[in-house]
């Protein structure tokens, strides 16, 4: 990878999203932690350097200060709120507490109209401010090159080192001209070409993994999932077959998903497929369990139990294969005093490392989940597996209330596909982010021709999110409402009412359990 911009990382809850807006621009970015010395960014030969913005102030005792020889590298640099605050403080400038913290849109006016920041930009623009502290005396070498209201250094430029600060942030949709902010730091300022695409990236990742393998055996916990699919189909693109895949079929998938994935990877991709059927043992572990984190516990260490046993049917590999992504990477390096630094754990086969003899392998760690679906794309899986909706690890076991018998999962299962197809007959399946159905433990009166009834009750939802953190519910139209309630109450033996759930998140979840 020859052109790349490094960001250090300073505990802003917008890094990830810097490094969204780079890649957007077909330029690879790597997000590092701010204390990365300045050698080893060297190696990596950056064309530049982003120093994020971060809830600290640069005057703090504990404040996170990057190593001062990254201003001796000699390549571009753009500090973005606290980074910009870095910059004075390493470079001669002063930044004081604010007597107004300037938080939320503003209007900022560019005075130097040959700053390549704003190349192609009018000379107003509407921009996002979230900071207490404000630059009060330039850097050494620097000119002031936009104002706001609040703030007559709101953007600042030394073109001669090439050093620049935004007081803003031009990575957020509430500063719509940022992604050419951005654009023109990446490509005016840094040179830097339009090299990041999904087919390069096939490429090189296909060599990493053949150098990082060898002749050695990779073997890979297949769920089915977009993530597992995706990391299946390029492992097994580069190795051939090298690669075992293991599917483990725990009793609580949705309908026919066992024999989609047999037919996609096994007779379709040619894959090495060893397929498990465990659902007789999940049920039974599962009998009598009514508590949501119980199920979770029970359906994760037995996993771990059957795929363990499986791997030495498979036969002996050294490399086990997960299909982990950027985000998980980034939140499990916490930045001390950070509050937007939340610590995951987030194995796709979780657990399988510590007690497994398994040396590591995740092809998708630099890539962000919509990164991961157009590598899909172009390693051809099918919509159906690339686009599909988020699907939760303990399946159906969650989306059942209360205890999860044999039963009960049919009649689910049965549910949720008349959810799946109506939702992609109306063109809505790929355009919100969950619809599912789930069975309440609750069974009321109802009338079927002449008889009375004692059934149970289906709720459906869907809901509208950009990254599952909050999400709202969906306002389907009346017609599809009806058309899924009398499917599923003709169609599902054992189902006598259908309700929607208009809950948002928060307070509600998305799940049920």
């Amino acid at each position: 990878m020859n052109e790349q911009v490094v960001i250090l990382d300073f505990g802003s809850q917008y890094t990830q999203v810097i490094a969204r807006r780079i890649r957007e621009c077909k330029v690879y970015s790597i997000i590092l932690h701010y204390n990365t010395p300045a050698s080893e960014i060297s190696k990596i030969n950056p064309k530049g350097i982003i120093l994020s913005g971060g809830p600290s102030s640069v005057y703090s005792r504990k404040a996170p200060l990057p190593d001062k020889e990254i201003f001796k590298l000699g390549i571009p640099i753009l500090g973005i709120c606290f980074g910009l605050q870095l910059m004075a403080k390493y470079l001669n400038g002063k930044v004081e507490k604010g007597q107004k913290r300037e938080y939320g849109k503003g209007l900022l006016t560019i005075k130097k109209s040959n700053c390549l920041l704003f190349a192609g930009l009018p000379s107003k623009l509407q921009v996002w401010n979230s900071h207490g502290d404000k630059l009060t005396k330039l850097p050494t070498g620097f000119k002031t090159a936009a104002i706001t209201e609040n703030s007559k250094f709101a953007a600042i430029e030394n073109n001669k080192s090439k050093y620049y600060g935004l007081q803003f942030h031009p990575e957020v949709v509430h500063t719509p001209k940022g992604k050419k902010i951005i654009s023109n730091f990446v490509h005016k300022i840094c040179k830097c070409g339009r090299k990041w695409t999904m087919r390069n990236y096939v490429d090189q990742a296909i060599e990493e993994i053949r150098e990082q393998v060898g002749k050695e055996k990779v073997i890979l916990g297949l769920s089915g999932g977009v993530d597992s699919s995706v990391a299946a189909a390029l492992i097994h693109k580069a190795i051939g077959k090298q690669l075992t895949c293991i599917f483990v079929n725990n009793g609580v998938l949705r309908a026919k998903e066992a024999d989609a994935v047999k037919k996609l990877f096994g007779k379709t991709f040619k894959i090495k497929l060893h397929y498990e059927d465990a659902t007789a043992l999940f049920l039974r572990k599962l009998r009598n369990v009514t508590d949501p984190e119980t199920k979770r516990k029970i359906i994760g260490n037995t996993f771990i139990d059957v795929f363990q046993k499986a791997t030495r049917k498979a036969g002996k590999a050294k490399f086990l294969a997960q299909g982990t992504l950027y985000p998980d990477v980034i939140e499990s390096i916490p930045i001390a005093g950070n509050p937007a630094a939340l610590i995951k754990s987030h194995h796709n086969v979780g657990g399988l490392p510590e007690k497994m003899n398994f040396k590591l392998i995740e092809p998708l760690r630099c890539l962000f989940k919509d990164e991961v679906r157009q590598l899909g794309t172009e390693l051809g899986l099918p919509k159906e597996v690339v686009m599909r909706q988020p699907f939760p690890g303990p399946g159906l076991a969650v989306r059942i209330l209360g205890e999860v018998t044999s039963e009960r999962c049919e009649i689910l299962r049965n549910a949720d596909s008349i959810v799946v197809e109506e939702m992609k007959s109306n063109n809505l399946y790929y355009k919100i982010w969950q619809s599912f159905a789930v069975l309440l433990p609750v069974k009321s009166v109802g009338v079927m021709g002449d008889e009375r009834t004692y059934e149970y009750t289906i709720a459906i939802r869907a809901v509208e999110s950009k990254d599952g953190m909050t999400a709202d519910w969906v306002k389907l139209p009346y017609k599809i409402l009806e058309t899924l309630s009398t499917r599923i109450i003709n169609e599902v033996k054992g189902v006598n009412r259908v309700c929607m759930d208009i809950s948002s998140k928060p307070p509600a979840t998305i799940e049920w359990e």
